[in-house]
C-alpha cells in the first residue's frame, strides 16, 4: 500500500509539471492523453495532500501561487530523479526504453533520416519514436518534445545545442528558363533572372562566396514565388520558374539528370549547420543519449552532407 501511495504522488507531481508547463488544464490534457476532469482531480489531490494552493484560475489565465512555484520547481528534481531511477533499474545494460519525441525539418525528416531511424528502431525494440515534422521554432516546453533537428537555424543559448554536420547548397535551375537568358557567367547577372525564394533561409538577397579567391558578393534577387517548402523550391525550378539555392543532397539526382543545371559552381552560398538541440536537464534518460549517439555517427555521413567546418 505504501508502494502504491508512492507512485500516486510521483503522478500527480508530474501532472502538476505538465500543467504548468503546459499553460493549461486542457493543454496538459492533451498532451498527457486524458481528460481535462481528470487533470483538474490530480490538481486538486495534490493541493489537498499538500494543503496549499498551487494555483490561481480565473476563464482566461492561470498563475502559479508562490506555493506552486516551490512545489514546481521540487517537483521537477523529483520527478528528473524517479526517470533515472527507472531507467537505471529496468535496463542494466542501459538499453533506451518509453517514447522519444523528436521533431525534424519536412523534407530532411522524410528523406535523409528515414533510414537511420527505422535502423534505430529495430536495435531498441523497447523504444518508440514519435517522428514530428516541422521546420518551426521549437519550444519545447509547450510542444513536448525531447530533442529537435535544425538546419540553418540560430542556436538559442537557454539550450543545449550539438552541431553534427553540415548541409551544402546548390545555384539551380532548369535548362529552358536559362535558355531564355544570357549566359552567366557573374554573381551579378543573377539578379535579372526570376528567382524562388526558400524563405527560410533568404527572401530578398542571396550571398555567395567564391570558393578559390574567398571574395564575396550579396546580389538582390526579386523572388516570384516565396516558399517554406523545400520540395516546392525544386519543383517550381525544374519547371522552369526562377533560380533557386537547394541544399545539394535534394538536388543531386535532378542535377545528374539535367532536369536542373547547377550555376556557376565556383560560387557558393555559405552550407547550412545541423543542429540537435534539446533542453538542458540534470539527467537524460538513455534514449536521448543513445539517439544524440546515433545522430553524431550518421549525419556526416548521410548523402549529400558533410563533416562540419567547425565544431560547437
Amino acid at each position: 500500500m505504501k508502494r502504491q501511495e508512492r507512485i500516486d504522488r510521483v503522478d500527480l507531481m508530474r501532472t502538476f509539471i505538465r500543467i504548468v508547463e503546459a499553460g493549461s488544464l486542457s493543454a496538459a490534457a492533451r498532451q498527457l492523453g486524458t481528460t481535462q476532469a481528470t487533470v483538474s482531480r490530480r490538481l486538486q489531490s495534490l493541493e489537498t495532500l499538500l494543503g496549499v494552493k498551487l494555483l490561481l484560475r480565473t476563464t482566461h489565465a492561470m498563475k502559479l501561487t508562490d506555493d506552486g512555484e516551490r512545489c514546481y520547481q521540487h517537483a521537477k528534481r523529483v520527478a528528473d530523479a524517479w526517470v533515472a531511477l527507472e531507467d537505471e533499474l529496468s535496463q542494466s545494460d542501459d538499453e533506451p526504453v518509453g517514447i522519444l519525441r523528436v521533431r525534424a525539418p519536412h523534407a530532411f525528416g522524410q528523406e535523409q533520416l528515414l533510414g537511420p531511424l527505422t535502423e534505430f528502431l529495430e536495435r531498441h525494440p523497447q523504444l518508440s519514436v514519435e517522428w514530428m515534422l516541422n521546420d518551426k521554432t521549437v519550444d519545447f516546453l509547450s510542444v513536448n518534445i525531447d530533442c529537435a533537428i535544425r538546419v540553418g537555424a540560430e542556436v538559442d543559448p537557454a539550450t543545449v545545442s550539438v552541431l553534427l554536420a553540415e548541409v551544402p547548397r546548390s545555384l539551380v535551375a532548369s535548362p529552358a528558363l536559362l535558355a531564355r537568358f544570357p549566359a552567366i557567367e557573374t554573381p551579378q547577372q543573377l539578379s535579372a533572372l526570376p528567382w524562388i525564394a526558400l524563405n527560410t533561409f533568404y527572401q530578398h538577397e542571396i550571398h555567395l562566396t567564391h570558393q578559390q579567391t574567398g571574395d564575396a558578393e550579396q546580389v538582390p534577387i526579386s523572388p516570384r514565388l516565396f516558399t517554406d517548402s523545400l520540395y516546392a523550391a525544386r519543383n517550381t525550378a525544374i519547371s522552369g520558374l526562377g533560380l533557386a539555392v537547394i541544399s545539394s543532397w535534394a538536388v543531386e539526382e535532378e542535377i545528374r539528370s539535367g532536369k536542373l543545371v547547377a550555376l556557376l559552381p565556383e560560387w557558393q552560398a555559405a552550407a547550412l549547420p545541423v543542429h540537435l538541440v534539446y533542453p538542458w536537464a540534470r539527467y537524460y534518460p538513455a534514449r536521448l543519449r543513445k539517439f544524440l549517439q546515433l545522430m553524431r555517427e550518421v549525419m556526416p555521413g548521410l548523402g549529400g552532407m558533410r563533416q562540419p567546418a567547425r565544431q560547437a
